[in-house]
């Protein structure tokens, strides 16, 4: 998505309010909280933080020891606009992002999409001596197949995953999956109902791609609460979820 300033207008305007930022962020935060039992002084990076939604609603907990950084120069002016502290920084060098300095969290919201396996194993590995003892990284990605459609083609997107590839992935780098859930349930059946009818159309060359944006885009006001309350039902009811359009996850250095 690098170079798309108006897609990450988009997400700037709508990562504060949409549903699925308000869920995704939420679920960092719980998984934070539930790993420490002093979270609030917890130094924390979020490597790829696009807009600087997931900073702020960190803040907005509490925590004050926060940066991050994007590839992206217009991710980078959106979040400084915030008053956050970001930078441009290259997610597939992080070993040398300040390399004296370790983190308790390391946060990475659906960027691999954009690697090969052989780099995101690289980058994992790399995020593995960057965080502190007891430290955690969480990581949230797009998945299975059946969900892609228009979205992941505007915005670059290259794969999907499911929880095998994250096991296989933390395996190679040293790191335990901790934590694993896909999330989406209960809205799956219309999601793969609108992709699968997205992906026939642009089979079929009915779709002008070079018009087309992503799906971030906040709905009106009803219909965005009731999505939010669907998704925060279905994880009080059936806790993690067995099938989903997101893949969220949280590994540990294996000797944690």
């Amino acid at each position: 998505m690098i170079g798309k300033q108006d897609e990450y207008e988009r997400m700037f305007n709508a990562e504060r309010q949409l549903w699925w930022y308000k869920v995704l962020h939420q679920k960092a935060t719980e998984r934070i909280k539930q790993h420490f039992t002093n979270p609030t002084n917890l130094t924390i990076l979020d490597a790829g933080c696009g807009t600087g939604g997931m900073l702020i609603h960190l803040k907005e907990q509490g925590f004050k020891a926060i940066e991050g950084f994007d590839y992206s120069e217009d991710g980078v002016k959106f979040s400084q606009s915030r008053g956050l502290d970001v930078t441009y920084f290259d997610l597939t060098k992080i070993a040398a992002y300040k390399p004296e300095k370790k983190f308790d969290v390391i946060i990475c919201n659906d960027v691999f999409t954009y690697f090969s396996d052989e780099v995101i194993v690289d980058v994992l590995t790399a995020i593995k001596a960057k965080l502190a003892p007891n430290g955690i990284f969480i990581t949230n990605n797009n998945a299975h197949a059946a969900f892609a459609g228009v979205h992941d083609v505007v915005v670059g997107g290259q794969k999907r995953f499911v929880k095998e590839d994250m096991q296989r992935l933390a395996k190679a780098a040293d790191l335990e999956v901790t934590y694993a859930t896909y999330w989406s349930f209960f809205l799956s059946p219309l999601i793969m109902a609108v992709r699968a009818w997205q992906r026939f159309q642009m089979k079929r060359g009915w779709i002008d791609l070079s018009k087309e944006s992503s799906d971030v885009a906040v709905p009106p006001s009803f219909i965005n609460t009731t999505l939010y309350w669907l998704v925060k039902i279905e994880e009080s009811i059936i806790g993690k979820g067995p099938f989903g359009s997101s893949v969220f996850v949280t590994m540990a250095p294996k000797n944690v």
